[in-house]
């Protein structure tokens, strides 16, 4: 019963609009595999430190050598201590750079990702779209299917750029420009929100984002250029 209930609680936050293991891209998806890996190699390591715990507790040591036990004492160390945390990161490296690499502006084989650019305020979102003087406001619109470069700035603090289930944060620093690259599987309504503490209205500064079919997203985006 217990293992039932903590495993509902545990799984509870897996969907929703703003859930991480809820991946509806790409980039988040790489970011999603990469979070169950984790919490399987954890919790694997979990197990086999209980069990090693309950063994060293019941066992009977009898009479022991001290230089044995100095040996035995060693080799825990360096286990535990040297081997496990280095194969733990060198795990977490081997799979969370290509995760990470997903999320970068690089060159892609065929053609050019679209471009948005978003501004952050006290406490809302500007978004622009470069060469048609269409800008919305709390709103992104996006092709879905292709990659999207989000170049984010911010106009007065740190600011926090974040869409959940399309992939990663990324800081907006006063002076900096930031480039983020991501891209929605499928046509359908995704929500975003500041995720850097950025005043008293912090966790009002939300936006929403409409991932349309290409060619709606180019209809539309004439229609507000003839507005």
């Amino acid at each position: 019963m217990f293992t039932l209930v903590f495993t509902s609680l545990l799984l509870a936050a897996c969907s929703g609009p703003y859930s991480t293991l809820d991946p509806a891209g790409p980039s988040a998806t790489s970011a999603a595999w990469l979070w169950w890996g984790m919490f399987g190699f954890a919790t694997v390591v979990l197990i086999v430190i209980t069990l090693l715990w309950l063994y060293a507790m019941r066992r009977d040591p009898g009479e022991v050598d001290q230089r044995d036990a100095q040996r035995v004492q060693n080799r825990w160390v360096i286990g535990g201590g040297v081997v496990l945390p280095l194969a733990s990161i060198t795990l977490l490296l081997a799979f969370g750079i290509p995760a990470g690499h997903n999320m970068l502006p690089l060159p892609l084989e065929d053609g050019e990702p679209a471009r948005i650019e978003v501004t952050g305020h006290q406490w809302w979102w500007e978004v622009h779209y470069p060469d048609t003087g269409v800008t919305l406001r709390n709103e992104i619109r996006m092709p879905a299917g292709v990659p999207v470069d989000f170049v984010v700035r911010s106009e007065d603090v740190i600011h926090s750029f974040w869409i959940p289930r399309l992939g990663g944060k990324l800081d907006m620093i006063p002076g900096h420009t930031g480039v983020l690259r991501l891209q929605a599987d499928e046509p359908g309504t995704y929500h975003g929100q500041c995720a850097e503490f950025c005043g008293v209205a912090h966790a009002h500064m939300r936006f929403t984002v409409e991932a349309l079919p290409p060619e709606e997203f180019q209809a539309w985006l004439e229609a507000q250029q003839d507005d």
